[in-house]
C-alpha cells in the first residue's frame, strides 16, 4: 500500500508516543508532534482508519493496527539507522541529524535499509539513545531512569535523552552531558529539586529539574 509522506509521519508519531505510554494516543498528543491543528489530525486519523492502519474512535483515542504497527516500525527503524549513519560515518552532530533522517526515512528500498544496518554492524540504539527495531521489528529495551530520580550519591551512565530539540542537545553538548558519560548526584536542593552532579568524577555541574528529567541514565 502506497502512503503519502504525511500519512507515514502520522503513523510514526503515534508509534513514538506509544513508546512512552500504554493505552490509546490522544489527538492532542499527535497534534503536538506533527504541529498542526486538532481538526487536521482528526481528518488524517479518519483516512488512516479507512486504510486499516489504525484503530480509531472519536474522543477515545487511537492505536496502531497490526498493519499500521508494521509500517510505523519500519519508518522508525529507517529513521534511527540513518541517524546512526550520519553521526558515525559522516560526522554530523547529534543535534543535526533529525531533520535529515526525516527525509531519508521515506526511501522505500528495504534492501538498502538492510545493507545500511549491516554496514553499521547492527546498532541497537540511535545517537539519542532510542532503540532501533531490527528487520523483524524486535526492539532491545534497557532499564533506564531520568537523572531526576537518582538518590544522593547514586551513579548512572547517560544512555539517552527524552528531548531531542536542537537547542537542548547543544546545551547538553556544552555541559559535557553526552551519551556514555558517568554522573553522580552530589547534592539535592529541596527548594526547587535542582541537582549538583559530578561528571566522570571530575567536573561538577548544577542541573535544573527540567533538564534532569530529560536525561536518562542506567544506574550503576
Amino acid at each position: 500500500m502506497q502512503l503519502s509522506t504525511a500519512e507515514e509521519n502520522y503513523l510514526k508519531a503515534i508509534f513514538k508516543i506509544s513508546e512512552k505510554k500504554r493505552g490509546t494516543v490522544s489527538t492532542k498528543e499527535i497534534s503536538k508532534i506533527v504541529e498542526t491543528s486538532a481538526a487536521s489530525v482528526t481528518d488524517m486519523l479518519k483516512r488512516l482508519a479507512e486504510k486499516n492502519l489504525i484503530n480509531y474512535q472519536k474522543y477515545k483515542g487511537v492505536k496502531l493496527s497490526p498493519t499500521g504497527l508494521v509500517r510505523a516500525t519500519s519508518l522508525v527503524r529507517k529513521h534511527r539507522l540513518w541517524e546512526v549513519f550520519l553521526v558515525e560515518r559522516l560526522s554530523f552532530g547529534w543535534e543535526e541529524v533529525h531533520d535529515i533522517a526525516e527525509q531519508l526515512e521515506h526511501i522505500q528500498s528495504e534492501e538498502l535499509v538492510d545493507r545500511l544496518e549491516e554496514h553499521l554492524n547492527y546498532p541497537k540504539f540511535d545517537p539519542h539513545g532510542d532503540p532501533i527495531p531490527d528487520r523483524r521489528g524486535v526492539i532491545t529495551l534497557r532499564k533506564q531512569s531520568p537523572i531526576s530520580n537518582l538518590e544522593l550519591n547514586e551513579t548512572g551512565i547517560i544512555v539517552g535523552v527524552s528531548n531531542s530539540d536542537t537547542e537542548f542537545l547543544l546545551f547538553l553538548e556544552d555541559m559535557g552531558l553526552v551519551l556514555g558519560k558517568q554522573i553522580t548526584v552530589i547534592k539535592k536542593f529541596d527548594f526547587d529539586n535542582t541537582l549538583l552532579i559530578e561528571i566522570e568524577g571530575k567536573n561538577r555541574q548544577t542541573l535544573s529539574n527540567k533538564v534532569a528529567k530529560n536525561i536518562n541514565v542506567q544506574i550503576r
